[in-house]
């Protein structure tokens, strides 16, 4: 899965929770012809990027591309069960990356646009965050 090889801190703090926020980078295509865009806020663990990028990989055995726009780089901790209050915070249970909305998480190219809206849309079920599929040439706000 994904995460960092090296941070400069082991452990982050939480960070404001801001639940209409609206990106400003990240939010066009760079690199494939079609996206999947996230129309809300969200954390996205490493575990639903890998399930996601599973089902895209499938769809694109060797004819197409992929590209992943987004990395879990934001440690969450967890304490363990039954441990009473106080003791410190817990340790490094799993990496977030914090998707707002109309953020890039997905590019695909190398295949027709039937087939990548269907790719795209199995991997949406996968992610916490409602999608919309995006192509270069259509016109797309932000």
């Amino acid at each position: 899965m994904l995460m960092p090889k090296k941070t400069k801190y082991r452990k982050a703090q939480k960070g404001r929770r801001r639940k209409h926020a609206v990106a400003t980078k990240g939010t066009s295509l760079s690199f494939g012809e079609y996206g999947l865009k996230s129309l809300e806020t969200h954390w996205v663990t490493a575990r639903q990027i890998e399930a996601a990028r599973r089902v895209l990989t499938r769809y694109l055995r060797k004819g197409g591309k992929m590209w992943i726009r987004i990395f879990p780089d934001k440690p969450v901790t967890m304490k363990g069960s039954e441990v009473p209050m106080g003791g410190g915070k817990g340790a490094v249970d799993h990496y977030v990356t914090p998707v707002k909305a109309g953020t890039i998480i997905f590019e695909i190219t190398g295949i027709d646009e039937e087939t990548a809206k269907h790719a795209l849309n199995s991997a949406s079920y996968k992610l916490p965050v409602k999608t919309k599929f995006i192509s270069k040439g259509q016109w797309y706000e932000n």
